[in-house]
């Protein structure tokens, strides 16, 4: 059987909840996008797979020995008109900062979309995701690798 993960969350007033999970971690959501005091669930979806896939990247990148200073991942999509509006298409733009082979960078994002990323593989189920490579300058808050 898999690792099993928790999470909760606690309404605190509107449509804005606390919500924590297993690493003990709490932020807060707010699905009144009017009100947008804070991410709502589906931005954290998106904010989800990037932070996914950029982890892939980035350790498939390490383990090529690939010269990267820097690694952005950013996600636009398009949600379905009719409930339950799930994300039918996706786009990552993915920039990479350093002296990095092409192959290599295509090679990771493609591992990352058809093998490791268990948000892009649960999001592949409703969604065409479409992927950019851009390579060259450091990206704008990249950390040095």
């Amino acid at each position: 059987m898999g690792q099993q993960v928790t999470a909760h969350v606690s309404w605190t007033d509107g449509e804005r909840f606390i919500g924590n999970a297993s690493s003990g971690h709490a932020m807060v959501i707010d699905s009144d996008r009017e009100r947008n005091t804070a991410p709502g669930p589906m931005e954290l979806v998106l904010v989800g797979l990037c932070a996914c896939t950029a982890t892939d990247v980035v350790s498939i990148l390490r383990k090529k020995r690939e010269h990267f200073v820097s690694v952005e991942v950013n996600a636009e999509a398009r949600r379905a008109n009719e409930p339950p509006t799930v994300y039918e298409w996706i786009k990552l733009t993915y920039r990479i900062g350093g002296t990095v082979s092409r192959k290599a960078v295509e090679d990771a994002v493609r591992l990352s979309k058809e093998k490791y990323c268990s948000v892009s593989a649960m999001l592949q189920k409703t969604a065409k995701i479409e992927t950019e490579i851009v390579i060259g300058e450091a990206a704008h808050s990249g950390a040095q690798d």
